[in-house]
């Protein structure tokens, strides 16, 4: 009988997290514990300037996923568990999960099997309370500025243009749009507002691209929360609510410390949504991690199209730290999706045609994995596919997809059984990931801080989704050039759109070629530096399904967390 992800996590012994973080040259004054099995760190230890090179740097992305998820964690947390297997000190990096998917359809963001951090149920539940430091933080923000515009409005604020909306970390589809100080006077001036999940909060993209606490406070303070009646834009800093929402975010700064189901070092920090924010984990985690690991494996989410894109034109930008290499992770039955036969839906049976041998839907599949190969190579790195198999899968199937990866330009491609094997299950890959950090890396950015937004975007749109053109719709083409106005122009791009195609339009699958990239409207994150326009039919605060994960999740009577998994 084969045990679930949270009997496997049981069934574990853990190391003492002192000796963890030993691993990581981070002694026990350096330590703020939560428990037995977590532990801030402070960040001061980045002023002290670092005896050693920096480790290697390695980005775990993917193709396209189903909406099922194809094991990038499990890849991020495995890898890591075998680098260390074949002696290399290796530290891997993971956001923090939202309660949203937790709740809702995904589950939870620890990875699986074998391959996990543990406890897996802290990391998806509050943890360290980061994630409500951000929800009240950002809705401190809110409080403010309705205060301002009742008692007076000294900054002359254009009730119709304010852009800060509220947060809180559940999807909430009734939230989405709502009308708030309803009631009389007494509450203020009714006006339009809504709720995105914290996850997509520019609070929670802050906290994972601030490079230190005073970094944090002036980026608290660029905000912008709205327009005055002179088209102006109204900061944070002018509401004078910055300062409050650093204190309330200060502890928050710090990365968990947490450990593998092998005892690697394990960072977890910050949880931005790769479709709407920056979906990195943050800076200052990367920074620990590299002043001591050999390797540093860190996690950006969905597809090279996205989250990985967003690493390189976004994180790195902010950081100035240069990747060696990148882990793509691949799964025969999302390339078979990729051929336009099957439909998968979340919390649904696979469809049993895609659990059979099918060599003519994968072969139609594999322009998707080709697709993700030539965007990360377009950066300059190397790139090697891990081949996440699941026992339906053949070895015809296997191969097919080998050949496919070598081809399009991949150092090297090989299975992975990490999910069922741990570190074990990825030592061919751990020595590919390590031949690879050697190549000769050319990393490079995909546009200069200097191009205009609209260039911004037609390059991404062009280079990394394959389209032809961009058609911008009015709104967006008028808050572009608001932007541009303000002088925002030099900021990258969070491109948010479907993270289940290249294109804005999640039925568009494989390498979609031949169509004009849709941007419908647009809104810019000034204090985490980036303009987000928001393609198709994207969501700021996803919604429930009928029958939401959340109905299985309870307590035993011994206070354990139970049906997370």
């Amino acid at each position: 009988m084969s045990l679930n992800d949270q009997e496997v996590t049981r069934s574990i012994p853990l190391r003492p997290l002192a000796e963890v973080a030993e691993v990581l040259g981070i002694g026990v004054d350096q330590l703020e514990m939560y428990g037995d099995t977590k532990a801030k760190i402070k960040i001061d230890m980045l002023d002290t300037p670092s005896a050693r090179e920096p480790g290697k740097y390695i980005v775990v992305t993917a193709i396209t996923p189903t909406p099922l998820g194809e094991g990038k964690t499990v890849h991020t947390v495995g890898i890591s568990q075998a680098l260390n297997k074949i002696g290399k000190r290796t530290c891997c990096v993971i956001r923090q999960a939202s309660m949203g998917p937790v709740f809702g359809i995904k589950g939870g963001a620890a990875g699986g099997g074998y391959s996990q951090v543990v406890p897996p149920e802290e990391i998806n539940l509050h943890l360290t309370g980061d994630f409500h430091a951000v929800t009240s933080a950002h809705n401190l923000c809110s409080a403010f500025l309705d205060a301002s515009y009742f008692h007076g409005n000294d900054l002359d604020i254009d009730v119709d243009r304010i852009t800060w909306r509220r947060v809180m970390d559940v999807n909430d589809r009734a939230l989405r749009e709502i009308e708030v100080a309803r009631g009389g006077e007494k509450n203020g001036t009714p006006h339009g507002s809504g709720f995105d999940i914290t996850s997509a909060s520019e609070i929670m993209a802050i906290l994972g691209l601030a490079t230190d606490l005073q970094d944090l406070r002036k980026r608290l303070g660029s905000i912008v929360v709205a327009y005055n009646t002179s088209g102006d834009p109204v900061t944070a800093e002018d509401l004078k609510v910055a300062g409050a929402m650093a204190a309330v975010l200060k502890d928050a700064l710090k990365p968990t410390l947490m450990q593998t189901l092998e005892g690697t070092p394990a960072i977890v920090h910050t949880g931005p949504f790769a479709n709407i924010a920056h979906g990195n984990s943050s800076i200052i985690a990367d920074r620990i991690a590299l002043r001591s690991a050999d390797i540093v494996v860190t996690e950006a989410g969905f597809g090279a199209d996205m989250g990985a894109e967003k690493f390189f034109d976004i994180k790195c930008r902010a950081s100035g730290l240069d990747p060696d290499a990148a882990l793509m992770v691949a799964t025969i039955r999302a390339l078979k999706m990729h051929s336009g036969r099957f439909e998968i839906k979340a919390g649904k049976p696979l469809p049993e045609a895609l659990t059979q041998e099918d060599l003519g839907a994968l072969s139609e599949g594999l322009c998707n994995l080709e697709g993700h190969i030539a965007n990360v190579k377009s950066f300059g790195i190397p790139v090697v596919v891990a081949i996440n198999i699941f026992p339906t899968d053949t070895e015809a199937e296997i191969e097919m997809v080998r050949k496919a990866a070598l081809a399009a330009g991949a150092s090297a491609a090989h299975v992975s059984t990490m999910f069922m094997d741990g570190g074990a299950g990825g030592e061919d890959l751990a020595h590919a990931l390590v031949a690879a950090c050697e190549e000769e890396s050319n990393f490079e950015l995909l546009y200069p801080d200097d191009m205009s937004l609209k260039e911004k975007i037609h390059e991404l749109a062009t280079k990394i989704c394959g389209a032809d053109g961009v058609e911008s719709e009015d709104e967006a083409e008028q808050l572009l050039a608001q932007f541009e106005k303000d002088g925002f122009g030099h900021l990258p791009i969070c491109m948010a759109k479907t993270q289940y195609s290249f294109s804005h339009d999640a039925a568009l699958k494989g390498r979609p070629t031949g169509y004009t990239f849709v941007v419908r409207s647009a809104r810019v994150a000034v204090g985490a530096g980036f303009v987000y326009p928001l393609a198709g039919k994207i969501l700021t605060m996803p919604g429930l399904g009928r029958t939401p994960g959340g109905t299985r999740i309870d307590i035993n009577k011994d206070g354990e967390v139970v049906g997370m998994f």
